[in-house]
């Protein structure tokens, strides 16, 4: 998604570009996320100002493309189980209303207004109208087709060509070599290692996460719902599986279940714990879901990077080489704001964000190079 974005952005910018995937469209990450656009679970910085960008460009890309990508503006509901978690939430929402967020408080008496299916007994909760929701694989391809880029699917890049001067000249491919004066690293997941081809250090891992779809429902969940405390384990640096429920309805009927998070490389096993865990905390949430059918599970790998901000932008240690890749579980909300400062970067323009929070070499402590 974010290397769709980039395109897009660039492409109506002026610029000439292609777009290499080993692989199809969406066939990584973004084929394996749920599509979500927030603004709720991200605290006051860089990330929700980018998020809050991303949001509008999101709307006015939705008005061009209409119901191809399946944008649905349905708001999202974060429901607190005690009054200490309500507590907490109603803090967290404070300080994001200040930096530009609607945040609107949900008595325990006026959820079933909102989600009438939603467990009684609740607390109370925070209402997002800005959250919204995007079907990934279709977004990624219509942004692609949108953006006229010339796109070459099944070519795997094996190095990033430099000119004598050391500044980027294209990159080298299993088809052959592409020449380029600049090269975007928006490979997700795999972010570190392309950077590495270019001799330079971006410490992206691997977070795995699994999703349970269930059988096509009549709308039963309104909103993107989730519990409070999804926003501490999103930014949780443990290794370690952590799980919160996330629960949300689809435009084709399906329910998606989230959220688990571990890091364990690329190994793709099924985690008999992990879903089990997602299912027990969706019926938590829904009771109604006790009777549901799940069809089936996937797993995807969020790009992360350990101070949980994206890399964005020009890479001082080498000229031509940007970077728009790292942003965790939230690429597909935070795409279109990347494309746009990447677009901007690329043709001189001041990114209308201050890019400083996501520079590529951040990480560095020896000067950058990996060799």
């Amino acid at each position: 998604m974010a290397g769709a974005a980039c395109a897009l952005y660039a492409a109506r910018a002026g610029l000439d570009v292609r777009v290499v995937d080993r692989g199809p469209v969406a066939g990584g990450t973004t084929g394996a996320g749920e599509g979500n656009l927030l603004v709720s679970d991200k605290e006051p910085g860089p990330e929700l100002e980018l998020a809050l960008l991303s949001a509008r460009l999101w709307e006015r890309l939705a008005d061009e493309l209409g119901t191809a990508i399946e944008y649905e503006p349905k708001g999202g509901l974060v429901v607190a189980a005690t009054p200490d978690a309500l507590a907490s939430l109603s803090a967290f929402a404070a300080g994001q209303r200040a930096a530009g967020v609607t945040a609107e408080p949900v008595s325990a008496t006026g959820l079933p207004g909102l989600e009438p299916h939603l467990a009684p007994g609740l607390a109370g909760g925070m209402h997002y109208p800005q959250d919204a929701q995007v079907m990934p694989a279709l977004a990624a391809a219509h942004l692609l087709r949108a953006s006229g880029a010339r796109l070459h699917t099944g070519w795997t890049v094996t190095g990033i060509r430099r000119a004598a001067d050391g500044t980027v000249a294209g990159v080298r491919t299993d088809r052959g070599d592409l020449y380029a004066p600049a090269v975007v690293n928006a490979a997700g997941t795999w972010g570190g290692d392309l950077a590495a081809l270019a001799d330079v250090r971006l410490p992206v891992l691997p977070r795995r996460g699994f999703v349970l779809v269930t059988e096509p429902l009549p709308r039963m969940v309104r909103h993107k719902v989730y519990a409070a405390d999804y926003v501490a384990d999103v930014a949780s640096d443990s290794a370690a599986l952590r799980t919160s429920p996330v629960v949300e309805g689809t435009a084709a009927g399906p329910v998606l279940i989230g959220a688990s998070r571990e890091r364990v490389g690329f190994d793709r096993s099924l985690s008999l714990a992990a879903v089990r865990a997602l299912a027990a905390g969706a019926i938590g949430l829904f009771p109604f879901l006790e009777r549901v059918r799940a069809l089936r599970t996937y797993a995807g790998f969020r790009p992360y990077l350990p101070d949980h901000l994206p890399a964005i932008g020009p890479d001082p240690r080498v000229p031509g080489m940007f970077h728009a890749c790292g942003h965790e579980g939230a690429g597909i909300g935070l795409a279109t704001g990347t494309g746009q400062l990447i677009a901007q970067t690329l043709t001189g323009k001041a990114p209308e964000l201050d890019l400083t929070p996501f520079r590529p070499d951040r990480f560095d402590t020896d000067g950058g190079n990996t060799r």
